[in-house]
């Protein structure tokens, strides 16, 4: 979180350093995780389904002088959850819901297109912030805090409206745990989402 909190600060920085335009604004829109959970340790989950979550925010452009790209770090609160089967025996099940919440930091390089098209790249900085399943059979979930992913897309604006498509696909693992009573499972939760967003430049 530290590194991410470092990288989006000098973004920050180099862009009231130029002489650049500068332009904010707030977000918000839904997010599908097509490929959320994974188990990795034992035969505990029996099949998992996506379903859709949301996220808002707010975000920076700033026109970087000569190349005609510009940078925009963002910072996002985001909520993701997926329906799940859980084998509570060889030959029984629950169906529950997990779901996880994160702040997350992309700082993207990007290009105006056409006049009024965006199409831009680069890192997302995740945090963790929390997680957990709909039933109180599996009880203190355990994640990994920081990861790190890519994003990638782009978008179009009237005046002060955009909207805009986006792919996200984690780099590492996030795995996450939890004690079912006598062993402890291990489970695979890397994000692979489409993130549909609307923004208003203020």
């Amino acid at each position: 979180m530290k590194k991410a909190i470092l990288i989006i600060c000098l973004a920050f920085a180099f862009s009231q350093t130029t002489t650049a335009q500068i332009q904010f604004g707030i977000k918000g829109g839904i997010n599908y995780n097509s490929n959320s959970i994974k188990e990795v340790s034992t035969d505990v989950f029996d099949g998992a389904k996506s379903k859709t979550g949301y996220h808002a925010g707010i975000w920076l452009r700033a026109k970087i002088p000569v190349i005609g790209l510009y940078i925009r770090p963002e910072l996002v609160y985001t909520n993701l959850e997926n329906e799940v089967r859980y084998k509570t025996s060889s030959i029984t099940s629950k169906t529950t819901t997990y779901s996880f919440q994160k702040i997350d930091i992309p700082v993207l390089l990007g290009k105006k297109i056409f006049g009024i098209g965006n199409v831009y790249i680069g890192p997302s900085f995740q945090y963790i912030l929390d997680s957990d399943f709909s039933i109180s059979d599996i009880p203190d979930v355990k994640g990994d805090g920081f990861t790190v992913g890519l994003q990638f897309g782009g978008g179009i604006e009237f005046g002060k409206l955009g909207i805009d498509v986006r792919w996200e696909r984690g780099f590492n693992n996030t795995e996450s745990s939890f004690f079912d009573g006598t062993t402890n499972v291990e489970f695979d939760t890397r994000v692979n989402q489409i993130i549909i967003g609307l923004s208003y430049r203020l």
